[in-house]
């Protein structure tokens, strides 16, 4: 299935990882959102359950590993052309953990990660969606 124009839409899958008063986010190298800061994720694989995926899309754009994860919430990102029609679909599932090793550094999709001070997150371009997504994650991580 094609990520642009697609006939139906993609199951997208997020990370809110957390360390003592710290979120990573990561600045994303391609489209949709190229340029923005965000959560690290991207597309569910078939066959990996949705953990899995983000587990994986965690340790792809960022080298981190993530310990216990919970089901944070979830966002649509659907995004149309000057046409009007859709270009991109995703329904992402978001999760939140807490980190358990490695050192952040960008891979794969991202063109930038790093550990944003989470009284400095206006200092960061967020998406409203994202930015629910962290304050859900730090009431269930009690962070």
């Amino acid at each position: 299935m094609t990520r642009h124009y697609p006939s139906v839409p993609r199951v997208g899958l997020g990370v809110a990882l957390f360390r003592p008063g710290a979120v990573l986010l990561v600045r994303r190298a391609k489209p949709p959102a190229q340029g923005e800061w965000s959560l690290p994720g991207g597309a569910q694989l078939l066959g990996e359950t949705a953990e899995q995926g983000a587990r994986r899309e965690l340790a792809e754009e960022t080298s981190l590993e993530a310990g216990t994860l919970h089901l944070a919430g979830h966002v649509d990102s659907i995004h149309h052309d000057a046409d009007g029609q859709i270009i991109f679909h995703y329904t992402i599932l978001d999760f939140c953990g807490l980190w358990q090793g490695g050192q952040a550094r960008a891979g794969t999709d991202a063109a930038d990660a790093q550990w944003a001070d989470l009284d400095r997150l206006d200092d960061y371009d967020l998406w409203s969606e994202a930015r629910r997504i962290i304050q859900a994650s730090r009431i269930i991580l009690g962070c």
